[in-house]
């Protein structure tokens, strides 16, 4: 019996992807870490709230007076409680997009939100998730909905659209094999192609098919490869090709030339 559940996409580009889910005990282990730094940055917000707080009601108190002192007092703590949800919704929110799809908690786990598509989660998608976690975590609500569906989906997935995979150990750049020519060819796609047309969901597409593609069908390889390259040409404007370059060297020249041209934002 596997440790990992598996999980079949589709993306848009009509490429069907297996993945590894994640598993509660991993998903609760990265949430785990997750609230530890969330609780150490909400402990920094509440000293530097509490100095400013106590500047600010010095100062205004011999301009309202006492009588106002209790509303102002309330009023900081209405805007430190809003302020502190904030903080919760917005680190998962900016890691989940910055990060697309992982947090410190789950890059430490090596596990990964990606929409049902198989596209990495967006702010979208990321946004979702934050708000619905509240509700996930009371009595444990999450978990249970965990347990009893095949793909895995807490209540925040079900509504965002999003599964939570288990990543490889190894990383993109050391299972893609590239040939010389694809090398050679992508030297010619950096100088000449608008790469900027490719968004980081379609890079993270081609990413995944270059992973997956020593593993699928000969035909399934020639049909795909061929198809992905069509759409990649006619995208980047590719129309000065040797007519004779082979599709699979196509898609690694684009990776290729992609990573020399975004590797810091990868």
């Amino acid at each position: 019996m596997p440790i990992f559940k598996e999980v079949t996409l589709q993306t848009p580009e009509s490429v069907t992807l297996r993945f590894k889910l994640a598993g509660i005990g991993n998903r609760a282990y990265a949430l785990l870490l997750d609230y530890f730094c969330w609780t150490v940055a909400l402990f920094v917000f509440l000293i530097v709230w509490s100095l400013l707080a106590e500047r600010l009601i010095e100062w205004l108190t011999p301009i309202v007076g006492d009588r106002f002192l209790n509303s102002l007092e309330l009023w900081l703590v209405a805007s430190y409680l809003l302020i502190s949800f904030a903080i919760y919704v917005g680190y998962f929110v900016f890691f989940e997009v910055w990060w697309q799809g992982q947090t410190p908690g789950k890059r430490w786990v090596n596990i990964r939100v990606i929409q049902a598509n198989g596209r990495p989660a967006r702010l979208p998608q990321a946004l979702l998730r934050a708000l619905l976690r509240p509700i996930d975590d009371i009595s444990f609500l999450g978990a249970v909905v965990i347990l009893l569906n095949r793909q895995e989906k807490r209540l925040g997935d079900w509504i965002a659209g999003t599964v939570v995979i288990q990543e490889e150990t190894t990383t993109a750049a050391a299972k893609i094999s590239l040939s010389a020519a694809a090398q050679s060819l992508g030297q010619q796609v950096l100088e000449q192609a608008d790469l900027a047309r490719l968004s980081p969901e379609d890079f993270a597409t081609l990413r995944i098919y270059l992973q997956r593609h020593p593993t699928m069908l000969a035909s399934a390889r020639r049909a795909k490869s061929q198809e992905l390259a069509r759409q990649l040409q006619t995208r980047l404007a590719l129309l000065e090709l040797p007519p004779e370059t082979k599709p699979l060297t196509i898609l690694q020249a684009v990776y290729w030339a992609y990573q020399q041209a975004y590797g810091d934002r990868l």
